[in-house]
Parts: structure tokens; sequence; C-alpha cells
């Protein structure tokens, strides 16, 4: 195939230059649960006039994390909390426990979740599921100001 043709065997190849853009959410959780930051992160994208790529998230917390889940149902976010709860109680027999009794389980439940998401964009959206939202999982027991770092690679407007 000639060099100058615009398809591959896949497909049409877009030949847009890549651009990069990075930031950063602060998400303000009100203690244990889900927090949806779907609606913030196109709000980002879309001030980046991103078009087609990659949007990769990951939050600067060791006791919080991030999750797609089902966005309809809000019991399904209650549910999942609920399970994390029961994989790693409060009070459990851990040696660290300086930060308080919630400090080491929302480190399990860190560890049993993302810190890190990638997610495609497609036509400037996120191409999420019909039911899929993006959510910060909250695990202390009290509210925390959490950081979300954002890096977008792709084409532009």
């Amino acid at each position: 195939m000639p060099e100058s043709s615009n398809e591959n065997s896949t497909g049409p190849v877009n030949r847009a230059a890549l651009n990069q853009a990075v930031g950063e959410i602060v998400v303000a959780t009100p203690g244990p649960g889900m927090s949806d930051i779907s609606r913030q992160i196109a709000g980002w994208l879309n001030e980046q006039s991103a078009v087609d790529g990659l949007v990769t998230l990951f939050i600067r917390h060791t006791s919080a994390s991030l999750t797609i889940q089902e966005n309809a149902d809000p019991d399904v976010q209650s549910d999942l909390v609920d399970a994390l709860s029961r994989l790693a109680p409060e009070h459990g027999p851990y040696r660290h426990g300086m930060e308080g009794p919630d400090d080491m389980p929302a480190h399990i439940k860190s560890a049993l979740t993302s810190t890190s998401l990638n997610v495609p964009v497609l036509d400037g959206a996120m191409a999420l599921g019909t039911w899929q939202g993006i959510y910060v999982i909250e695990h202390r027991a009290r509210p925390h100001q959490r950081r979300v770092a954002l890096h977008f690679l792709g084409t532009v407007l």
C-alpha cells in the first residue's frame, strides 16, 4: 500500500498531530462513599478542546481511589462501599494505627481498587458506556480534599 494512503488494515488513519494537556481537579469528599467526577473530567476535556485520544486519571492519595462504575442506581455505590468495609473492617488486627482506626483499612481498600484509570476520548467525549461514571472512592471516615491529576494525549480542535 502506498505511504500516501489514508487507510490501513483497521480503517482510516488520523494524521493529525498529537497534543497533550495536563491538569488537576480537586474533589471535596463528604467522608466514606463515592463521588461522581465524570462531569468535572468532561468539562476539563472540553476546556482542552479534546477530540480523540486518551485521558489518564491518577489520584494522588493512598487512602482514596478511582473506579468506573454504574451511575444509574445509587444502591450500587452503597453496596460497593459496604463490600469494601467488610473486606477491610475498621477495627481489624492492624499494626499501623497512628493516623486513626480508619487509616489502615483505607490503605487496604485503595490497594484493592485503582489509583489510576485510562479512558478513551472519541469525538470530544469520554467513551464511557451508557451506565458508567467515574468516581472517587473516599475510604476515610471524615471529609477530605482529594486531588486527581489528569493527562490528555490526543488530537484537539
